[in-house]
């Protein structure tokens, strides 16, 4: 935890899906989410792929040394994207209105527990500003789970620049999420 961080950017899922999904499994035990169908890794897996399959798809992968610290996964919106379909309250449709360069869509940030918290230095805020630096979207949109960790993943996102624009459930088995936005994108 003392080395120097390096990033590895890629759009080729393959070579690092089994990374992803270790990741994915080690992390989301941890919070014990494993037993949720939704997190289940052959579920995550599906939805990598999904994401991958669409134009622009891009991974960050952080290590020290050669030990994975974590990873970050994005892709625009396309036209006819489905991403804002699920909003529980319709958003105004100049603001969802999508060109596959507009929004970046951050599906997934994770980060391994040694560099996560007090000890972790902004592993997460550096990685997720990696992706960022070398993308040319005008402004980034995610998805949390508000009442993940009593609120504070949430509020780690708001420190970050992201605001609410609305709630939603993407999937009939996942929870219900606040939907964010960052806007400028740096």
């Amino acid at each position: 935890m003392n080395g120097t961080t390096t990033y590895r950017r890629t759009s080729d899922v393959e070579s690092v899906r089994r990374l992803i999904v270790d990741i994915h499994v080690e992390v989301r035990g941890e919070f014990g989410l494993m037993g949720d169908p939704f997190y289940q890794p052959d579920r995550f897996s599906e939805r990598l792929t999904g994401y991958a399959a669409r134009p622009g798809w891009e991974a960050v992968v952080a290590y020290e040394g050669d030990e994975p610290i974590g990873y970050v996964f994005a892709v625009p919106l396309g036209p006819g994207t489905q991403w804002w379909s699920s909003e529980m309250e319709p958003l105004d449709p100049q603001y969802t209105a999508e060109d596959g360069v507009r929004t970046l869509a951050l599906n997934e940030i994770l980060v391994r527990k040694q560099w996560r918290g007090a000890h972790g230095k902004g592993a997460a805020r550096a990685l997720h500003e990696e992706l960022l630096s070398q993308r040319h979207e005008q402004r980034v949109t995610l998805l949390v789970n508000p009442a993940r960790s009593d609120g504070r993943l949430k509020a780690v996102y708001e420190s970050w620049g992201y605001k609410q624009v609305g709630s939603q459930q993407p999937f009939a088995d996942s929870p219900v999420f606040a939907s964010m936005m960052r806007d400028p994108l740096r």
